[in-house]
């Protein structure tokens, strides 16, 4: 109960600015947390060509994750004989391309934005500390100096602690999001090629 209040408290010294601040981090961490768990569906220790050549061969059936999928789907439009090839698995292989960019902007932006909120809060708190100066109010209704001095110190920790983690964050996701691509990318040249050879072999 005590550590609830003394939260209350926290959140109320750096005032106006704290709850947009507060939404924003709520918002950040569930775009985050989302984004996390498309990746955790890519998992594979496999390399793409293993993966390709196991499933042709018939050494697994039944995929996974995300690109073991992709395998399937990609294998399935080839038995169909579609045409051309590249363009239907681009097509098939769209909205998983999709989902893997989902909230990314969002997560960009909040990761901007909150220090300048927090610096928002900051010119809010040196302002009402010099109105205290000029007025000589050392103990006001709104705290006077200290309050403002808090105000201020409040919203710029409170910006930076949630935007550093989100930038971190968001840069290991990135890097996972751009492994999954090319190998989806991979498969799509994999699978366009061996089609070739295939109708090569038929001449």
């Amino acid at each position: 109960m005590e550590l609830v209040r003394e939260l209350i408290d926290y959140l109320r010294s750096g005032g106006f600015v704290m709850p947009p601040l507060l939404i924003a981090t709520l918002l950040l961490w569930y775009a985050l947390g989302y984004r996390y768990a498309v990746m955790l569906k890519a998992g594979h220790t496999k390399s793409v060509r293993s993966l390709v050549e196991g499933y042709e061969s018939g050494k697994w059936i039944k995929a996974n994750n995300i690109i073991e999928n992709a395998i399937v789907e990609a294998f399935r439009l080839r038995a169909e004989k579609v045409a051309p090839l590249r363009k239907y698995i681009d097509y098939a292989f769209w909205g998983v391309e999709k989902e893997l960019s989902r909230y990314q902007v969002l997560v960009r932006t909040i990761v901007a934005i909150t220090p300048l909120l927090g610096l928002l809060g900051t010119v809010g708190g040196m302002i009402e500390t010099f109105d205290s100066l000029r007025d000589m109010e050392l103990f006001s209704q709104t705290g006077g100096i200290a309050g403002g001095i808090s105000q201020a110190l409040v919203t710029t920790q409170f910006g930076l602690a949630v935007a550093i983690p989100g930038l971190l964050v968001n840069g290991y996701l990135n890097r996972k999001k751009m492994r999954i691509e090319m190998d989806l990318a991979q498969i799509k040249d994999l699978m366009t090629v061996q089609t070739v050879e295939a109708v090569d072999n038929t001449l």
